[in-house]
This record gives structure tokens, sequence and C-alpha cells, in this order.
């Protein structure tokens, strides 16, 4: 049976919205508050029916880069999460570090890819145009092409001062909110706008309370693949590109070792790809700490699942698969989190996602070590008994297509993880442009890249260059969100 891994178009913006929030310190819901607001303020300034679609969706959608560009923020603010909710909130230091010169990258980064995952959720083109130019100022002054008055979409003007007031008043007060947005008028978006959104902006965020009314269109009930919100995720911290990818082929693939029903089959695998929506919520900076972790920062990694269970109360239709999804971290000895819960409370389904998981993570290189070969995982994992169901690590270890001692390879998925891979939609890229893509999307340099693969970094360069050029992108969270969509890497 052929697994069904698509949503619809608006639950997967749903998901990508919280995320987004997620990354951005945000409450879970403040996008669809703020969408909902872009689309109260567009009908106002006598939008169209359409016009008003489109700024909730770029409303929905405006954080769908920030992921990508996380690095970057830590490095510059110390806290990506935290860091970001001060910048939106406009409670920065005033010594803080954010630059032109050291923001534009960053903006370039964020806004190609939130164009880039409106064109794979084929959304028109005036939304992905909102979002490449979402942090654009009216006078000029905005990122990363600094462009002015009309030469920006209008609906960015709605999606900012939308943003802006649900962040604001929420943060300071409806009555300061309004005189911080004032001092912008004409400078981030058209004063005319302020006082529109001035005149009703009581009205409009009462309305608020009440349950949001259906986006019902064609558009948006269109099937797309649930991957791309993992992907989305996966570029925060480079060295997790196509992971849940791995961990979804393998859970599946160990389901029909394990003889669940399709229906679970499918449910597994659906929870692997979005099982890591919660990690968006902790620094980088806690990810990749070097050496051991604190107490606070447990307390956050502890909070992963907890994020992620909640995205099934935000999207009724992913209900059952963040369930499942938020028992990845679960153990049979109850040292697991984010419940505790121990043998007695998971289920077989539970055990085949936190085996598959575990496996592919080992599989996988981290900033703090090498990636195991499959031997090596297959041994650390069955070495945990008691942390892990016995059967289901078996399961998932024949999946994987491990021998067992003395025998021949089982069928199944291939060794680290991975499905078989499948053939590229287009041989786009030399087998070395691949190579290379493939260290870069791991976060390499081009000189680390150039030491493993015995080449100059020159040479690098110039794949690098040829790989923009061939997948019609200008930086390297892009160029990886392409490669993966493709099959690439």
């Amino acid at each position: 049976m052929q697994i069904d891994n698509t949503v619809t178009v608006e639950d997967a913006v749903q998901a990508l919205a919280l995320v987004g929030d997620l990354s951005m310190g945000q409450p879970t819901d403040g996008s669809i508050r703020a969408a909902r607001l872009a689309a109260r303020l567009a009908q106002a300034d006598g939008a169209a029916a359409d016009a008003c679609a489109h700024a909730r969706l770029v409303a929905l959608l405006r954080w769908s880069g920030c992921t990508a560009n996380a690095s970057g923020f830590a490095t510059l603010l110390g806290d990506d999460v935290g860091g970001r909710d001060a910048m939106l909130t406009h409670t920065l230091p005033a010594d803080n570090p954010l630059t032109v010169t050291s923001v534009t990258p960053l903006a370039r980064i964020h806004c190609e890819v939130s164009g880039d995952i409106a064109g794979l959720l084929g959304l028109p083109a005036e939304v992905e145009a909102g979002l490449r130019h979402v942090w654009e100022h009216y006078d000029g002054n905005g990122l990363p092409e600094r462009l002015s008055g009309p030469a920006i979409p209008t609906v960015v003007y709605y999606t900012s001062l939308a943003g802006d007031l649900e962040i604001l008043a929420r943060t300071h007060g409806l009555a300061e909110a309004l005189r911080m947005i004032a001092r912008m008028a004409d400078r981030k978006y058209p004063a005319g706008l302020v006082r529109t959104l001035a005149d009703h902006a009581q009205a409009w965020l009462d309305e608020l309370d009440a349950p949001a009314p259906a986006a019902a269109t064609p558009l948006l009930a269109r099937h797309v693949p649930l991957s791309i919100v993992a992907d989305m995720i996966e570029l925060k911290l480079p060295w997790l590109a196509g992971y849940s990818r791995r961990v979804a082929a393998l859970a599946e693939a160990a389901a029909v070792h394990a003889d669940l029903l399709p229906a679970q089959r499918q449910c597994l695998g659906r929870a692997a790809l979005i099982h890591g929506i919660g990690r968006t919520a902790v620094p980088n900076t806690v990810w990749e700490r070097d050496g051991r972790l604190s107490a606070a920062d447990w307390e956050k990694i502890r909070l992963v699942p907890y994020w992620t269970a909640r995205a099934g109360a935000q999207i009724p239709s992913l209900r059952l698969e963040a369930a499942l999804a938020s028992h990845a971290y679960e153990r049979l000895d109850g040292s697991g989190y984010f419940r505790n819960l121990d043998a007695d409370a998971l289920g077989l389904p539970h055990r085949l996602l936190a085996a598959a998981c575990a496996y592919v993570a080992l599989c996988m290189p981290r900033p703090w070590r090498q990636a195991y070969n499959a031997d090596e995982a297959a041994r650390v994992l069955t070495e945990q008994a008691g942390v892990f169901d016995a059967a289901a690590v078996r399961c998932v270890i024949a999946a994987a297509g491990v021998p067992a001692a003395g025998g021949p390879a089982p069928g199944g998925a291939a060794p680290g993880g991975a499905a078989p891979a499948a053939a590229p939609r287009k041989n786009v890229l030399s087998e070395r442009e691949v190579e290379v893509l493939r260290r870069i999307s791991l976060g390499e340099s081009n000189k680390e890249a150039a030491r493993v693969m015995q080449i100059s970094p020159s040479t690098v360069r110039t794949h690098v260059e040829s790989i923009f050029r061939k997948l019609a992108c200008s930086t390297r969270a892009a160029a990886t969100l392409k490669a993966l969509t493709l099959g690439l890497i």
C-alpha cells in the first residue's frame, strides 16, 4: 500500500505558521491572529476578496523563512528565539548588535526561503511576492532590497501593520501600540493605512476572541507533501537536513515488519514528519552547546514534544499524528519526556517511532560526534534494553537493512534509516555538485567541504555558484530546501 503523506494546503499553512511562531518566540496562535487582522485591514482598505485572502496567507507564512536564518540570529543575539521576540516587541537593548550590514544577509535568506515555500505550496504569485518582500519598508529603509513606496506589494503593508498591532497590543497595550505604530507611519507603512487601522483596531482585536471563520477555497483544499513542513523545521539546524524524512521512511518500513495496519503505518509516517515541530522553540545555542547541558537547557528540551502535541489542538486534521509524534522521546523505563510515561502507557507505534528516531539520529553526524555506521547504530540501540522496546528495535534494524549476525540483509529501507533513494525529478546537478550540496547543507563552510572532499576551496566555491544558478537560488538554505524537494539529498 502506498502511504499518503500529504495534507491540504490550508493544513500545511497552519503547521508552518505554528512553526514560525515558535521560532520567533511568539504565542502559538500569533500568526493566526495577525492573519485575521491583515484580512480585515485589506477589506477596510477596499481590497478585493482575493487580495484579502492573499493578506491572510502572507500573514500566516510571514515567519516561514525564520528557521533558515536562526543560526545567524543566534550568533548575533545569543538566542535566536528570545532575541527575535525582543526584536518584534521592540524590547532589544539600545546597544544591540543589529545593523543593516549584519541583518541584510539574514533578511535575504528569510525572504528567499519564504517565497520558495509559497511556490512549493502552489500559492498565488501575489502571495509569493509578498513573502519575498515582507521585510521591506515604505521609506526604502527595509530589507533586503531596500524597495520603497509602490514598488512594495500592498499585501506587505497589510501584513506588517497587522502583525505589529497583534504583537505590540499584546505586549504593550493597545494605546501604546497605536502610538508606536503611528511613529512608523510613512516609514514602515503608509500613513493612510495607519489611520485606517487606528480607527478599527479595538473592534478588530475584540473580534479575535470569537472563533475564526473557515477559509474554504479550492486552492487551499489541494494536497501537498507534509514533508514541506519537516524540511522547513530542519532548516533551523543544518545538520538535521532530511532527518524527519529518513525517520518517516524507516518508521513506515518498520511498521510493515511489525504487521501494523495500513492506517497505523500512515499515522506513524506522518507523525515522524512532524515530530520535530517543538524543536523550533528551543534556541540554537542550546542545541549546539559544547559540553554538558544545564538543567535549564534540559527544561527547554523537555518541552519539545509538548509543543509538538499542541499542533494537534491547532490543526485538527493532524490531531492523531501530533499526539503520536509527541511520544517520540518517551522511554520504557520512564526516563523520557515530556510525560515521563513508562512501558505500561506506550503502545507499539510509540515504541517504533522512538526506536526509529534514535536509530536515524545515530546514523547522522552531529556537531559533537561523527555519524555511526549502520552496524554500530544497531548495536547501540540493541544494548539499550529496558529503554527501547526490543521488538521495536528489531523491526527498525530489519527495516534499515542491517543484517542479523551471520545473516543476509533483509529488504526495506537503506542503511542509515533512509528509504531507497528516489531518482530526482530533474537531473539538474552533476554528481560532484550533489556531493558539494550535501556538504554545505550540513552547515560546512567551503573550506571544511574542500577538506573532506580533498579539493580546493575555490573549486567548492565554483560548484556552489553553479548549484545556485541551476537551482535558481542565492542562499544555501534555499538550495537545501530545493534539493530536499527534488530528492537530490
